[in-house]
């Protein structure tokens, strides 16, 4: 699970009885692109990430990147959250509590992506080291190490590494002595060994005598521990450093790269939302006319349905749809779907032949031009909050099913911006129920990272549609509308990507 002091401890945490759920990450694509894309079956090397849950409730978490933009899916980036136990700040300290806080968003300083719904941890901002189950903190070890006769004091860095083998982290002490005697530099390793027991519990696994100046430092004088570290993976401990004008140059050189390719993603993101957005004003206007002056209902609607179809080829989204054939060509049908993004309803309305009705929540009914292009295109709207006036949308959605009419629904009723498959209300499933309407469950992934809630950057991501079988109900009360809704919620689930917020 995941903590941290400034949310009062606890903020997300996988479901229970599950067990260690962990992501096998490409390591090279990591390392290059900050993107933790899913390793290949044979990759002999993977990057084992585990999951720490989902927010708990009330709580959500976000992935940022340095301009406080959120991250698509499986992006790097800065874990932050909000929630009701929140800190309000650090006491006393103004400062600290700026830096702490994004906006509305607090900084964990924690580094990680978001996979299906669970929260990845890739990094920590700061030194923390972990074996066996233990935290360990580097700060007293360093001091203790450089008090050793023979190691030069302030010249000691303690970083962990990796250990494949064990699943775990290797501790190493990496220090500087002048002390070229065989016997005396074992007798240093012993004695450094003696203090790591004294101070975290057990022995270092690896400790490093180096000459003068190997350890990496700050023009400040402060330890570069993720350099140092780097330094030692590559194995050249020992070997003469380069010229500081020569390290400074390279810094330069690399930080300039990853700042180019970093303002050229997003430069690219930002092209192709003005471009979506600007598509989807003009050929908005087209439909907004359309529904004014097109002069019969089935006109209107065949004509919408076109426009829609030329939106959802011209926005350039790798679409991938599967099961489409599943879909009856005649008969009562009811269409269900889980509902991330208002891309949702673009794909909805664009796959299903005209002669579906979809449900619209009666929001949509107070603007007048989003009344006039969703009742052009066939839409019924329902309210979802007054009980009296939902008995009577679903009596009404009957009706029209009874005389054949297909139905679409997004059962969740809404979508936040926070993952997960929210749980289903019971129109659609009466409805069918009542009037032997097949149940056809479409689930929608990747949608949420094209369009978050509360967003409006508009990026060009995969999204895959399944249509799933279709399913009959096996009565006609309660009890049968019941069961057909959890059938069809778990097929979703199956597809969807996203975890189970029920």
């Amino acid at each position: 699970m995941y903590g941290l002091a400034e949310c009062a401890l606890d903020l997300a945490f996988p479901p229970p009885q599950r067990g260690v759920v962990t992501d096998r990450v490409d390591r090279a694509q990591l390392a290059a692109e900050a993107i933790a894309a899913p390793a290949a079956p044979d990759d002999p090397q993977p990057l084992r990430v585990v999951g720490c849950g989902q927010p708990l409730p009330g709580y959500q978490i976000r992935i940022a990147d340095e301009a406080g933009r959120e991250l698509p899916e499986r992006a790097i980036g800065r874990v932050e959250f909000k929630g009701p136990s929140a800190t309000r700040g650090y006491f006393r300290n103004p400062e600290a509590t700026q830096a702490l806080f994004d906006g509305d968003w607090l900084d964990t300083g924690d580094l990680g992506y978001i996979a299906a719904g669970e929260l990845y941890l890739t990094g920590r901002s700061k030194d923390l080291m972990i074996r066996g189950g233990q935290n360990l903190y580097p700060y007293e070890l360093e001091e203790a190490v450089g008090n050793v006769p023979g190691v030069r004091k302030g010249c000691v860095a303690v970083f962990a590494v990796p250990d494949p083998g064990k699943g775990s982290e290797r501790v190493i002490v990496l220090a500087e002595t002048r002390e070229a005697d065989a016997a005396k530099r074992a007798q240093l390793r012993q004695d450094i060994n003696a203090l790591a027991v004294d101070l975290i519990g057990g022995p270092a696994d690896e400790v490093v005598l180096a000459p003068p100046h190997t350890v990496l430092k700050t023009s400040s004088g402060k330890i570069r521990r993720a350099a140092s570290r780097e330094l030692f993976e590559r194995g050249a401990i020992g070997h003469k450093a380069a010229p500081v004008w020569e390290q400074f140059a390279g810094l330069a050189l690399a930080s300039a790269r990853g700042r180019l390719a970093q303002l050229a993603r997003t430069a690219r993101e930002l092209a192709y939302a003005c471009y979506a957005w600007t598509m989807f004003g003009l050929l908005g206007l087209v439909a907004v006319v359309a529904a004014l002056v097109v002069p019969t209902a089935a006109w209107r609607r065949a004509v919408l349905h076109g426009i829609v179809r030329l939106m959802a080829r011209l926005s350039g989204l790798p679409v991938t749809v599967t099961g489409r054939g599943e879909l009856p060509e005649a008969g009562t049908v009811v269409v269900v779907a889980n509902h991330a993004s208002y891309v949702d309803g673009l794909l909805l309305f664009a796959l299903l032949p005209k002669r579906y009705v979809v449900a619209a929540k009666e929001g949509f009914a107070r603007s007048f031009w989003t009344r006039r292009l969703l009742g052009a295109a066939g839409a019924h709207f329902v309210e979802r909050f007054d009980p009296q006036r939902g008995v009577e949308d679903t009596r009404a959605l009957a009706a029209l099913a009874a005389g054949g009419q297909a139905l679409a629904f997004f059962p969740e009723g809404t979508f936040t911006r926070s993952p997960g498959l929210a749980p289903f209300r019971m129109g659609a499933f009466v409805i069918a129920a009542q009037t032997a309407a097949s149940v056809v469950p479409v689930a929608f992934h990747g949608t949420r990272s094209v369009l978050r809630a509360d967003s409006w950057i508009v990026r060009r991501r995969p999204v895959s549609v399944t249509f799933g079988a279709p399913l009959s109900p096996d009565g006609t009360d309660w009890a049968a509308a019941v069961r057909l809704r959890e059938a069809a919620r778990a097929e979703i689930l199956r597809h969807c990507g996203e975890p189970d917020l029920a």
